[in-house]
């Protein structure tokens, strides 16, 4: 990991269509209601309790691990491929029909870079392979303990490049990732943009992490209202996975990155989480740096929500948004290649 960023491009995007702020305050279903008083009653009083440390994030994988059987559960008609890699594995995925072969979605999973996997995720990917209209690749990046920043984010890269070297054209290529995986998605397009490689033609996240350090002021004002997590547990997470790095560098914590040259990008989050700051933060400052930006904050919905779609209204409608922006983002790609 580079000591210092390249400079900033002293020019901005310019591009016919509008970036977009938008709430989403849609009444809340029962179903959502029912979670978040599950979160706030099951998960959240146990993260406000725990201290981080490798007892507890050996505990938290093995408990991911016994739940992967439900979590890794698709369709029977959804394609799953594995892969492998020369440090970490991979999987494909296609739903649905009629894909476009020529395009590529490259997803990096959530799970605060210590726990999680590509197959715990099959929630969320199998339905972009369906909603973007076409395949999927999602990584298990190396993660803490035994691993650090430079080694996801170096895995992050060549799961990028290897689409490259395969022949997808960068225009072709989306990438996304969740919480932590936000984070690595947008620390390797500063990656790739130092190396002077081709960017992709559209970024998602979903309540992404982006400051390591807790600085953001939702860690604070939504301390009670977020259903999942204590900002403690956050910080105390930040604190564990940044040892050996600064936490303050951009490459850490990207919403004190340089966002210039970055393509379109959309930001899901939910209104009361302690992370909410975090997408807006990153938003704010591409927008300041040209970049195309849609911003959806859905008031109350809990962490990465559209996780939840197999039985949360307002997941599924999420994934019809993720539709029209990458739509968008196809219709208006010739005004910033």
């Amino acid at each position: 990991m580079p000591s210092s960023l390249p400079k900033t491009r002293d020019h901005q995007t310019q591009l016919d269509w509008h970036p977009h702020h938008r709430h989403i305050r849609e009444p809340l279903s029962w179903q959502a209601t029912a979670l978040n008083l599950t979160l706030r009653t099951t998960i959240k009083p146990v993260l406000a309790r725990v201290n981080v440390s490798h007892r507890t994030i050996w505990m938290a994988q093995r408990l991911y691990s016994m739940a992967s059987p439900l979590l890794a559960r698709l369709p029977e008609s959804v394609d799953l491929q594995s892969v492998d890699f020369e440090h970490f594995t991979g999987e494909w995925i296609r739903a649905g029909q009629h894909l476009d072969e020529n395009k590529v979605l490259l997803y990096l999973h959530g799970g605060g870079y210590f726990f999680s996997s590509a197959a715990l995720h099959r929630p969320i990917t199998w339905r972009l392979s369906l909603a973007c209209k076409r395949p999927v690749l999602a990584i298990n990046y190396r993660m803490a303990p035994t691993y650090q920043f430079r080694h996801w984010l170096d895995d992050a890269v060549t799961a990028y490049t290897h689409l490259l070297e395969r022949g997808f054209k960068p225009h072709n290529i989306l990438v996304a990732g969740d919480s932590a995986g936000g984070n690595l998605v947008l620390i390797m397009l500063q990656s790739l943009r130092h190396q002077g490689l081709p960017l992709p033609a559209a970024c998602i996240c979903l309540s992404p992490w982006t400051d390591i350090t807790g600085g953001s002021a939702s860690m604070h004002h939504n301390r009670h209202q977020d259903p999942m997590f204590a900002a403690r547990a956050v910080s105390g997470v930040g604190r564990y996975v940044s040892q050996g790095v600064d936490p303050e560098h951009p490459w850490v914590s990207p919403a004190k990155a340089d966002l210039s040259g970055f393509p379109p990008l959309m930001i899901m989050v939910g209104s009361t989480e302690v992370l909410r700051d975090d997408a807006l933060r990153v938003a704010e400052r591409a927008r300041a740096h040209g970049v195309p930006v849609v911003y959806e904050e859905w008031v109350a919905m809990p962490h990465v929500f559209p996780i939840f779609a197999a039985f949360m209204p307002e997941a599924r409608k999420a994934y019809q948004h993720i539709a029209r922006f990458v739509r968008d983002v196809d219709r208006h790609r010739g005004d910033y290649e």
